[in-house]
């Protein structure tokens, strides 16, 4: 009997074992607060933006490093751009107004797109060269600006370059490429002269992100990894216990996810 029951406690360990082994999440730690959104920059720092639109910085180790408070002005932000950890932009689309911040979320500068006529911009992205990227929606347009608002570049009219202009919610910059998610069509991919390289065929993801040779997002129950070089297409079923999530974000090894209660972290494969 002995020997039944100490077969039965090896094996049960064995297969708490290979569960564990063949998870593709490893649990953290997590964040807990009152956490209306947050974004992660290739530091493992975190950005978190709370229901009072208090900004606040935590490290990779989840230590509170900075405070941003100036949040009377303009309210809450539309979208945080972390892809420079020393430059942060905030985009107020509601004002068509970019504020950056340094490392310490110390105000720096503000660009007031309207004086450049730009009135309609749905998203924005930090440039390889510390500029701004812009899609302007009366113009369709993509336009670099400067720390002035000053146009420095722009496109020609993407009506008449594509039969269905595209509409993009994000632009990132990465690897001497910008990519423009319209999550109804595709990712439309641009040289810094404004040249289409590529149109890769990603629709209907969420939580979309460019990190280095990767993109990012969740699709169903299903995370997903698109390696931009090999075109290789990595998929994850969602265990029970992220399902729930309101929001993922991504860094090279790091899966984050925003819960009612807060925000848990993950390594992945």
């Amino acid at each position: 009997m002995r020997k039944l029951i100490l077969l039965y406690v090896l094996l049960f360990a064995t297969f708490v074992s290979m569960a564990q082994t063949d998870s593709a999440f490893r649990y953290i730690r997590s964040v807990k607060g009152e956490i209306a959104a947050f974004t992660v920059d290739n530091l493992d720092n975190i950005y978190l933006l709370g229901t009072t639109n208090q900004i606040k910085k935590l490290n990779s180790n989840g230590d509170s490093v900075a405070v941003y408070n100036n949040v009377k002005r303009y309210g809450q932000a539309t979208l945080i751009d972390v892809s420079n950890p020393l430059k942060i932009l905030l985009y107020y689309r509601d004002f068509a107004t970019i504020v950056m911040l340094d490392r310490f979320l110390n105000e720096v500068n503000t660009i007031d797109l309207r004086r450049q006529n730009i009135f309609q911009a749905k998203a924005i992205g930090q440039s390889f060269d510390n500029k701004v990227w812009v899609y302007d929606e009366v113009e369709n347009k993509l336009k670099k600006v400067d720390e002035d608002g000053k146009i420095l570049q722009e496109t020609p009219d993407f009506r008449q370059l594509f039969n269905s202009a595209p509409s993009p919610q994000k632009i990132f910059d990465q690897e001497r490429y910008v990519y423009l998610y319209d999550s109804a069509q595709a990712v439309f991919v641009f040289d810094y002269y404004g040249t289409l390289k590529n149109k890769i065929l990603i629709e209907g993801w969420k939580n979309f992100k460019v990190a280095g040779k990767y993109i990012y997002g969740s699709k169903e129950n299903k995370l997903v990894r698109y390696d931009i070089s090999s075109l290789k297409v990595d998929e994850w079923n969602l265990p029970d216990q992220l399902r729930t999530a309101r929001s993922f974000n991504f860094s090279g090894t790091r899966l984050y996810t925003l819960q009612k209660d807060g925000i848990d972290i993950y390594e992945f494969q």
